[in-house]
């Protein structure tokens, strides 16, 4: 059977930025009907297609034509008429309205010319239930939902629009693993709908499970579109990358049993989050937080670094008592800390300022002479950040949004190598980045481990657990459960802990 006009065509369009070429004469299409994974490192050109084909940013060259017609769309609100719909990784969402306020912005129900509040709210139900979040309140803030909340709401706000093409940015990052299927759920009933989906990840598994169609970028150009099963992964990362992937984790050293401990905490509690919990990680060490995801893993790195108000329990730092008493304390302690956070955009970077300010924020001191910022010095000490870290940009000057999600996470690292810390706390640091990265962050973390640097280092993805990790704390219901090291590391143990499934069962 003839495949059916597609919903989206792009011939020959490029973009630049400057003297920066972001995409190079790229023509892709998406169909009705078909799942079209899109996928490269960041800085690839798939965040510039996605913003082009929104309505977000305008091609240089080339032409969109949507359902047989070019388009020149001036923003998202001429796009979304037009049918095309995009999650964006960067969530869109107001944090001071209601969900039921958000779910609604753009066309409430009205009546006699005033917003219908019962209507809205019932729109607002129907939108969640269809999304499986039945448990959000309509009239609930934005801002008090967790991060993977806050995500779901932003699909239930796409779905409202009744998309012709749903562009997904990363849509799973921040899901609970019961959330991700419920999105792949949603995904394919669309599909079985004739709704197109532009689907945007760097987890090659989603591709394996979702997609029809693949299409790989790398430097902006358009490498490969085929069809799901045709190639490897190991072929699809080396079409990605541009070159053979070998080792994907570092090599692990022998276990740190002589070195001193860095971090001590004994019976820290917070509430019904954590419960108890006592933890030693030692000066070259990576410890890694295991166990599904809400069982406490964030407010333990929270409470460790100051954040949360309240928690009993003791804390030492190179065998020195420290104070809970807030991140200042901790970034000052004889080793001092640095945390990781989990939503770069929101906590980790203040996205309007330039590439330079963000990367020295946290140790500005460290450059002040007399009353004055030493420029010269920040600006060679940033330099050699960028320098070390890989960080792809060709003017400091520039606001940190314009990089990709890969170098804004490498910057959000940055700010805190430049703290000199002995301690760091990672949540969730890979989240929405691409394999080449993430490679870098993996052996940016054993090179810093290797130099003495104690990590905690919570992940959601096992593998990753299991490759970077010495030790793995599995945490459930607010409690380290088990520790698990040497052959006990494996996905297999690490799921039946994270289950909280009796050892015995385990063993038969």
């Amino acid at each position: 059977m003839p495949k059916a006009a597609p919903i989206l065509e792009m011939k020959l369009v490029s973009k630049h930025y400057g003297g920066v070429a972001a995409l190079t004469e790229v023509d892709f299409a998406a169909y009705p009907g078909e799942i079209h994974a899109v996928i490269g490192e960041n800085g690839a050109g798939k965040s510039t297609l996605i913003k082009i084909a929104a309505g977000v940013t305008d091609p240089s060259d080339g032409e969109v034509i949507v359902e047989g017609r070019r388009v020149n769309f001036r923003n998202p609100t001429e796009a979304m008429a037009a049918g095309v719909v995009c999650v964006f990784q960067e969530l869109s969402l107001l944090p001071d309205m209601t969900v039921a306020d958000n779910l609604s912005i753009v066309s409430p129900p009205l009546r006699g010319g005033l917003i219908d509040g019962r209507a809205q709210r019932e729109r607002a139900r129907e939108l969640l239930a269809l999304i499986g979040c039945e448990n959000v309140h309509p009239l609930e803030l934005v801002r008090d939902l967790p991060l993977s909340r806050r995500q779901m709401v932003e699909i239930a706000k796409a779905l409202a629009k009744k998309p012709k093409l749903l562009i997904l940015d990363e849509a799973t990052s921040a899901l609970t693993a019961a959330d991700v299927e419920r999105v792949y759920g949603i995904i394919r009933n669309l599909r079985s709908e004739g709704v197109g989906i532009l689907y945007v990840s760097h987890r090659m598994h989603e591709i394996e499970a979702l997609a029809d169609t693949v299409t790989v970028f790398r430097n902006g150009r358009r490498i490969e579109t085929f069809q799901k099963g045709e190639r490897s992964v190991n072929a699809i990362v080396q079409m990605m990358i541009g070159r053979e992937l070998t080792h994907h984790y570092p090599d692990k050293p022998a276990p740190k049993q002589a070195e001193p401990v860095a971090l001590s905490a004994k019976n820290l509690s917070w509430g019904a989050q954590l419960r108890d919990i006592s933890l030693d990680i030692r000066k070259g060490e990576i410890v890694g937080l295991g166990g599904l995801d809400g069982q406490g893993q964030r407010s333990l790195l929270l409470a460790l670094f100051g954040v949360l108000k309240g928690v009993s329990g003791t804390v030492e730092i190179a065998g020195k008592p420290h104070r809970l008493s807030g991140p200042r304390s901790a970034m000052r302690a004889c080793l001092p800390m640095a945390l990781i956070p989990e939503d770069r955009k929101t906590e980790g970077l203040l996205l309007p300022m330039n590439i330079r300010d963000n990367i020295s924020l946290g140790s500005l001191s460290h450059f002040q002479r007399w009353l004055r910022l030493d420029g010269a010095k920040e600006h060679s000490a940033v330099e050699k950040i960028i320098d070390g870290l890989k960080i792809k940009t060709n003017d400091l000057a520039a606001p940190v949004s314009t990089l990709s999600g890969g170098n804004q996470q490498k910057v959000v690292l940055g700010k805190w190598l430049m703290t000199n810390p002995g301690i760091i706390l990672l949540n969730d640091p890979t989240r929405g980045i691409d394999v080449g990265t993430k490679q870098e962050v993996y052996q940016l973390l054993r090179n810093l481990a290797d130099r003495g640097v104690a990590v905690l280092f919570y992940s959601t993805d096992y593998a990753e657990l299991i490759g970077c990790c010495d030790r793995v704390l599995v945490m459930y219901n607010g409690s380290i459960t088990r520790e698990l090291k040497s052959h006990q590391l494996n996905e297999r143990t690490i799921i039946e802990t994270a289950l909280n499934v009796d050892e015995k069962e385990q063993v038969a």
